[in-house]
């Protein structure tokens, strides 16, 4: 063989490598999928792969004793998780390739103890974690209830992180979202409060329980399970007086997360008690609730209204759904993930969570791998 021939065979030996290693890319990032994260008691994190249906990894996160994980958030890229531990007192950042801790915020001192309720969120590139904190400093003879505030961290500082920067923030905070462009930290609590997260300026406020509404009283809401991200949009069932009737009504609450708008609407006469909801990103006019029963809302045109409504195994306090909106995967409670069939809500499976410990009020979130 002359040497331009073997040149010439090296060089396409050289092109179908380069050729191939970009189909296996592309093929890779095709391949990232729905994964489920959920934590049960004593405090145990739970990767689940949703088109198998099976959980692939159990990891045990250090906590003091007898206490359960609670708020729970992924990274954007699928590779970690961020978990609200002892006693609600600390965050763990967990690997969830290695299962093992890499980042851990112990939020009180010996001066004051601070419980993080709910509210935790991770910037849109996973460089920073958002933390509400509610502090009281623990004097000889009593005890001084501090201004809530939330508390910024790298989420590269290891695992005795620090905050990098801290900024005041309304009390009864339960839920901290961040808009798609990463501009915006919605604070969810009495009102929704739109934060600058590099400054902490509360830009506006969104009013929820201080709105005016001449017909109906104040919504009665429980806004603290976070599953906005297959949509950005959250959505909250409320309870509502019609101040014609004296009558309770039941409504679902929608806040986009990108446009800010804000949506009420009233659909019965409560007499289910509904504890969070979720949107379908493929059709975001359906909106799934649960609580003891499953409920699929129709939220567009003038009136909302109920669709569909089926009796649930036992009681769930939360609810997610796939990518594609055709799957809804129903936790919260006690060890087990449901799945139901967007469509016409029929259960489709039921996925037991290994160690037999309860989720109670922990998230239950969907990450991309």
């Amino acid at each position: 063989m002359t040497k331009t021939k073997r040149k010439v065979g090296v060089h396409c030996a050289l092109l179908l490598t380069s050729l191939m290693a970009g189909v296996s890319l592309e093929a890779t990032a095709a391949r990232a999928r729905d994964f489920l994260l959920a934590a049960t008691r004593p405090a145990r994190l739970h990767l689940v792969d949703l088109e198998k249906r099976e959980v692939v990894k159990s990891i045990d996160i250090a906590t003091e004793p007898g206490s359960g994980p609670l708020a729970v958030v992924g990274s954007p890229d699928g590779k970690r998780a961020y978990v609200t531990v002892d006693r609600w007192e600390s965050v763990s950042g967990i690997d969830l390739d290695s299962g093992k801790e890499v980042f851990r915020a112990n939020l009180s001192t010996l001066a004051e103890r601070v419980k993080n309720t709910f509210a935790l969120e991770i910037s849109r590139d996973g460089k920073e974690l958002f933390v509400f904190e509610a502090p009281v400093r623990l004097g000889l003879s009593e005890y001084q209830v501090q201004d809530t505030r939330i508390a910024v961290y790298d989420t590269s500082s290891g695992q005795k992180a620090q905050p990098v920067r801290t900024f005041k923030a309304p009390r009864q905070i339960a839920m901290l979202m961040m808009s798609p462009d990463g501009e915006h930290l919605y604070g969810v609590g009495r009102d929704i409060y739109d934060f600058n997260p590099k400054t902490g300026e509360i830009v506006k406020t969104i009013k929820v329980q201080n709105r005016t509404r001449t017909d109906i009283g104040a919504p009665d809401t429980l806004a603290i399970w976070p599953q906005y991200e297959q949509a950005n949009v959250f959505a909250n069932p409320y309870v509502v007086e019609d101040k014609s009737t004296g009558v309770l009504r039941s409504g679902q609450m929608v806040f986009d997360l990108a446009t800010q708008s804000l949506t009420y609407g009233e659909f019965e006469e409560f007499k289910d008690i509904l504890f969070s909801s979720v949107i379908n990103p493929k059709k975001r006019n359906e909106s799934f609730t649960v609580y003891t029963t499953l409920s699929k809302i129709d939220t567009s045109g003038p009136e909302t209204k109920l669709v569909k409504r089926v009796d649930l195994p036992h009681t769930y306090y939360t609810v997610n759904i796939s990518g594609d909106g055709k799957e809804l995967y129903v936790g919260g409670t006690q060890g087990d993930i449901a799945v139901y069939s967007s469509t016409d809500l029929k259960q489709l499976g039921d996925i037991k969570l290994p160690g037999a410990g309860d989720q109670q009020l922990a998230s239950v979130r969907i990450i991309q791998r």
